[in-house]
Order: C-alpha cells, then structure tokens, then sequence
C-alpha cells in the first residue's frame, strides 16, 4: 500500500500535530515560523497554481489584444464587479445610477452582494492611493493565492503533499477558473473557507470561529462555512460522549466559535432586512434578483435544455458536465475517501446551494460548485498514483483546455461566467 493510500483513509477526525494557535512556539516567532514553514512546504503547488493560472491569463490577454479590449475591463470591469466597485467607491446603500445595470431588481439592488470585499476594496484604496479597479484586481489575485495555499495545507493534512498538489494544480484549470482571478468573491471567499476549515482540523476554534465570521460577510455561500464550523463542532463533542474522542473537547472554545461564526452572514442579512423594514428583505431582493432555493428544479430544467434545445451553447454544455460530475465526484468522496468533518459538511452545502437554487443562473453554477474544491480529492488521488508521463499528458491538455475555455467565457459567451 502507498502513502497517499495510506493517508486517504485517515478517519474524519485527522490526527494533527501542531494548531495555528500550537504550544510548539510561543509568541508571534512562533507563529511567524509555522506560517513560514507552512509557506515554504507549499511552494512547489502554489508556483504550479500560479503558472498555470498565469497560462490562462495569459490566452485571455491574446485574445484581448485581438479584441482590442483591456484584460483589466475584462476582468475587473464587468457583471458583478460593477457591484463591487460601485459599493467600494460610494458605499452599501448608495442607488446604482440610472439607468441601472439591475433596474428589475429596484435602486438598491446592490444590497444582494454582500460587503466584506467592496469595503475591503475601499480601505486599501483609501491607505495605499491606488484607483480602486486595480485594489479590486490586486486583492482579488493574492486571495487566490492565499486560498491555493490553504487548499494545499487542507489537503496535505488529509492525504499528503503529493495530493495536495495536485488538488492545487486541478483547481487552477477547472472550467470556472477564470473567476480565480477576476474582480469576484469567489478568491476572498474561498481564502477564508479553507483557512476556516483548517483550523478546525489543527483544534484552533476560534480562529475557525472568526474567519467563518468574516467569510460569512463576503458572500450569500458564507453559509456553508458557518454551517461547516458549527456542526464540526457539535460532531467533535458527540464524538467523544460516544467514546470515540480520548480526550475531550474544548467546550467553551467551541461554543465560542459556534456563536461567532454565524455573525457575519445573519448580522448582514438582519441589516438588508432592517434597512427594507422588513424581516425577509434580503430574501426579497433576491427573490428580485431572480434568485430562489427550488431544491434543484431549474437545474435539472437546465439539463435537459443541454439534450432537448437546437441551439445549445459551449458553456451550457460545460455547466451540465459540471453539474453532473460533481454530484458524481461527491459520490466517489463520500463513500471511498471521506474528508474530515468540517470539510465534507462544506462540501455538501456548497453543492446543495448551487444545486438547490434557481432562477436565472444555471450558467453560474459552474462558478458556484468551484468553491467545492473537495471534489477535487478523488482526481487528485487517482493522479497521486499515476505516472508522470499520464499526469504529464492529463494536465497539459487540460490546462490548455481551460485557458480556452476562458476565452470563450470572456470574448464569445455573451454573460457572466
């Protein structure tokens, strides 16, 4: 038996050696000299995630040339980032200007996404002097390397360094890719998700408690996080009253956690509401926005559209793949190499509320299933134990592949990705 297989069947509560908050060191040295050992221990995937992210780009910007467009209008100026930048540069409740980009949703339309980033991208505006179009871009590519990284160590806690980078290498070419480095919640989101999800893993609860938080206000998915945190946290307890934990857990650390975690997604959530004066206001706006929890009608709609309509586009084609391989892929994780807790509970929300809703974004569902980067696990596995020449001529393909792929979402498919 390998390693990787070895490791592949660590049960889901993952022995670890040091948390984030670890008795090893003391002090900031100490957390300086973890991060930096974590740091230095990635750095293999994450310059394989960056030249291949780099290698997408890279297309996008040819095209751009021959398009005579901007890479940074494409990918800092469009569909959601219009949002972002509009509340970055005038605040949450400011009316979009008229004619509104979302004028079927009413003047404060804006109010459905949610603040963590375009605040974000005011304050750094404001400290650094830096038009707020590139803070928005610049945040959006460290967060993605920031998430790269936790995805590794996430991965590496589970299966080993071997799979964790090529976990990291996946999900720099999946088919959404291309939001990993636009001016989208999806990089900021994930970065915090996963650094959450790993310090459940190494016991550090309340740092899990306050990135949850955080990740809760970034965007209207920060659910499955907070979801993920607290019930970890209830497993942990249950765990070990039915004998299967020999030590027992921190309480009142995980309560703690438990209580924050949930603040910032329902305290944004009440403030939409209070602000319409209306206890479901933010649902309402989104129900404006088209955007409902059908418990998965409009996707199998969508699906069959791919088989049923004449004029059936690529992207339609690769969001139905997408949809159908991931319920597969979670599938094949549960029942063959299941992840920790805290992982599979994110996995499992992140795919029931891209599933699950409806409305006029099947084509975002792409998107939306990239933030469930454990579906990756069995791929990742399957490469873990192949040779270089397969790896070598799966990846490569692949890659090239996606950077198309993201042409195609950026110059010749008429919406957002």
């Amino acid at each position: 038996m390998t390693h990787t297989q070895i490791r592949a069947e660590v049960p889901d509560s993952v022995a670890v050696s040091t948390p984030l908050g670890g008795t090893g060191d003391s002090g900031l040295r100490g957390v300086g000299r973890r991060v930096l050992a974590s740091l230095l221990r990635a750095r293999k995937a994450l310059l394989i995630h960056v030249a291949l992210r780099a290698t997408g780009l890279a297309v996008m910007a040819v095209w751009a040339e021959r398009k005579d467009v901007r890479p940074l209008e494409i990918l800092g100026g469009r569909w959601d980032a219009v949002y972002y930048l509009h509340m970055a540069q005038n605040g949450l409740t400011t009316p979009m200007p008229n004619p509104s980009p979302c004028g079927f949703a009413g003047p404060d339309c804006q109010l459905a996404f949610f603040p963590v980033y375009p605040m974000l991208i005011r304050y750094t505006s404001y400290v650094t002097g830096l038009p707020m179009n590139w803070v928005a871009m610049g945040l959006a590519l460290l967060a993605s390397v920031v998430a790269a990284w936790g995805i590794f160590a996430v991965t590496d806690r589970i299966y080993g360094r071997r799979v964790a980078l090529f976990t990291c290498a996946l999900f720099a070419i999946v088919p959404a890719a291309l939001v990993q480095s636009m001016a989208y919640t999806e990089p900021l989101f994930l970065a915090l998700a996963v650094w959450a999800m790993y310090a459940v893993m190494t016991r550090s609860w309340l740092t899990a408690g306050v990135l949850a938080f955080v990740a809760g206000a970034t965007r209207p998915s920060g659910s499955a996080i907070v979801a993920a945190v607290v019930l970890a946290g209830v497993w942990e307890y249950v765990q070990w009253l039915r004998k299967r934990r020999a030590k027992r857990p921190p309480v009142g650390r995980i309560v703690a956690a438990s209580l924050i975690a949930p603040l910032g997604w329902f305290g944004y959530v009440g403030y939409v509401g209070w602000y319409f004066g209306q206890w479901n206001g933010y649902f309402e706006l989104q129900r404006r926005w088209g955007s409902v929890f059908d418990g998965g009608f409009d996707t199998l709609v969508g699906l069959k559209k791919t088989f049923t309509e004449v004029q059936t586009t690529l992207n339609h084609v690769v969001v139905s793949l997408t949809v159908v391989t991931a319920v597969v892929l979670f599938v094949l994780m549960t029942r063959k190499h299941r992840p920790p807790m805290v992982v599979w509970i994110y996995t499992a929300m992140i795919l029931l509320i891209s599933l699950g809703g409806g409305g006029e974004y099947y084509f975002s569902k792409m998107r939306f299933i990239m933030l469930a980067f454990p579906l990756l696990f069995p791929f990742a596995l399957a490469l873990a134990r192949a040779r270089r020449a397969t790896v070598l001529w799966i990846v490569g393909p692949t890659a090239v592949v996606s950077a198309l792929f993201g042409g195609n979402l950026s110059f010749v498919w008429w919406g957002s990705p």
